[in-house]
């Protein structure tokens, strides 16, 4: 496994650590923080404020893009991936699309359901257009 694809793990724990605590979207960075266990990198700080910070964007792209899913409905390991990796796609320069995507459907792999995969891939795909079509 990379170092960022390690981070973006880190992340992703930090993110629905913080759903299944009832905190805000990574509330619970701060306490990571102090214990550092599993070490907190400055790039998963990165992606975890990101997410936070653009949360309502992020939320309502993926909305428009998850056909027949509310995010209420998703797995919260599925809603997390795909909001790091939304977040490397709409508001990073130096992660490549196809990256992010690649990354997030390996971690769905990894930690969700079978169909996850296919799902984060096809949700991340429209993003994408979405983002293109935005800049053309």
């Amino acid at each position: 496994m990379g170092a960022r694809t390690k981070y973006r793990k880190r992340a992703l724990d930090v993110l629905f650590e913080s759903e299944m605590q009832g905190l805000s979207l990574g509330g619970s960075l701060p306490e990571r923080l102090v214990t550092n266990h599993p070490p907190i990198n400055a790039y998963t700080v990165t992606l975890v404020e990101g997410v936070a910070e653009n949360q309502e964007r992020i939320d309502a792209v993926l909305s428009q893009h998850a056909r027949g899913w509310t995010l209420d409905r998703m797995p919260g390991v599925d809603r997390n991936l795909l909001r790091v990796a939304a977040f490397e796609i709409l508001f990073t320069e130096d992660v490549p699309d196809a990256v992010a995507v690649s990354e997030a459907v390996e971690l769905a792999r990894e930690l969700s359901t079978d169909d996850s995969p296919s799902f984060v891939a096809g949700v991340l795909g429209a993003v994408i257009e979405g983002k293109a079509a935005q800049s053309a």
